[in-house]
């Protein structure tokens, strides 16, 4: 029996186990681990296909204003590797795509400018290594070009 003499203290046992904080720590590294095995495996086909429609977007959008502050027409269209704008100065816009295999379907040719309504037009993006995935990149001719999934109108 324990009493409050001085002299009659039982050893304080230790208990076996973790404690919070030795767990806390355990399952921050786990995922941790687990988010950066999750960005190593991620389909870098399809995000290299939406980067190439992002960047496709924008230089339509550079090229519309290019060719609306000269008042010269501005035509795209696709040729072997790559694409060519009409009208602009050499060298001033990118002719290449980033990724190899990116491919357009469908029509390959886009009217910019220099009017401020261009109609209704899309360009419909697919990848090699991704047989049933296509972005399209569109507009209805006031709106700046957005990028849509599929090739719906």
């Amino acid at each position: 029996m324990q009493t409050s003499v001085h002299g009659n203290e039982v050893a304080p046992t230790r208990v076996a186990g973790f404690t919070l904080f030795e767990l806390l720590i355990v399952v921050a590294i786990i995922a941790i681990a687990s988010a950066g095995v999750s960005f190593a495996i991620r389909d870098s086909q399809s995000t290299q296909l939406e980067r190439e429609a992002q960047r496709l977007a924008a230089l339509f959008e550079a090229a519309r204003a290019q060719s609306r502050s000269s008042g010269i027409p501005v035509r795209w269209y696709t040729v072997d590797g790559g694409f060519k704008f009409d009208g602009v100065p050499p060298d001033t816009l990118p002719d290449k795509w980033l990724a190899e295999g990116t491919q357009v379907a469908g029509a390959s040719a886009v009217q910019l400018g220099p009017d401020p309504i261009i109609g209704k037009q899309a360009v419909v993006l697919v990848a090699a290594g991704l047989p049933g995935r296509s972005l399209r990149i569109a507009t209805d001719g006031l709106r700046p070009f957005a990028v849509t999934s599929g090739d719906a109108p």
